[in-house]
């Protein structure tokens, strides 16, 4: 069984040289060199990535479409981005809070499950923080300021995210194309984090702090729980709900 393996959003390199084109730790990103494409050259496989990750961080990778379901499968055509073709970007994109729009539309994203949080822009990073204290009035939560683990905490101690999910709403990101609109859903659990002095902590970050500019991040903490599927063949990617620490018993996972 292969174990979960990272896809990296930004690599840099000391040398004199322009770094070739790859991607995370394996080399899964869209790149010709890439280890999928170097297999499907080879006629090994089809040039398709698949993972799902749990929320207790395990997970299980996959190579080649054996393991795509036959059905259940939301799927979105990538961005055809001639200046980028490395990274695996969709769009464009609505983020709904609760259900409902934000405003927040015609948004460009970056899926890195080798990304450990959320990014995204200044405007869209204020807007979802927004939403999330204003629904938090009135709730026994508290900020915990001294807790730097990340931007936001709020105080415990708690032992797991099921304390306090009933505080926070679901996220979405909804994508409509000529095709189809397809949702990725993504609940409190998915974007929320217990912090190592036990507080809860919003796994979302400002990109412009971060230092990853003006790009929408969707990291591995979204995909939790949900098989995320690389379509090069297609250029596509699809997600369905799935419980990934289950998948870690089958032996089917090669």
């Amino acid at each position: 069984m292969l174990s979960f393996c990272s896809c990296g959003y930004n690599q840099h390199n000391p040398g004199p040289l322009s770094p070739p084109d790859t991607a995370g730790v394996l080399g899964l990103g869209r790149g010709r060199i890439s280890i999928v494409s170097q297999l499907r050259e080879y006629g090994l496989i089809r040039n398709v990535i698949g993972h799902c990750i749990g929320q207790n961080g395990r997970g299980v990778l996959f190579l080649g479409d054996g393991k795509v379901p036959s059905s259940g499968v939301a799927w979105t055509p990538m961005l055809q981005n001639s200046a980028d073709l490395k990274h695996y970007i969709l769009g464009p994109a609505e983020l709904l809070y609760s259900g409902k729009s934000c405003g927040l539309k015609d948004l460009t994203l970056i899926f890195d499950s080798g990304a450990s949080y959320a990014y995204f822009t200044s405007r869209v990073y204020q807007e979802i923080v927004s939403l999330i204290m204003r629904d938090l009035i009135g709730t026994p939560l508290k900020l915990a300021p001294d807790d730097k683990t990340l931007p936001i905490c709020w105080r415990g101690p708690f032992k797991a995210l099921g304390q306090v999910t009933e505080y926070f709403k679901p996220l979405a990101l909804s994508f409509t194309n000529r095709r189809n609109s397809v949702r990725l859903v993504v609940p409190p659990e998915a974007y929320l984090v217990i912090s190592g002095r036990k507080n809860v902590c919003l796994g979302i970050l400002n990109g412009s702090e971060a230092e990853v500019g003006e790009n929408n991040i969707i990291g591995e903490i979204f995909m939790q729980d949900k098989m995320v599927i690389y379509d090069n063949e297609k250029q596509r990617i699809g997600w369905k709900p799935e419980d990934c620490n289950t998948l870690l018993s089958l032996n089917h996972f090669i």
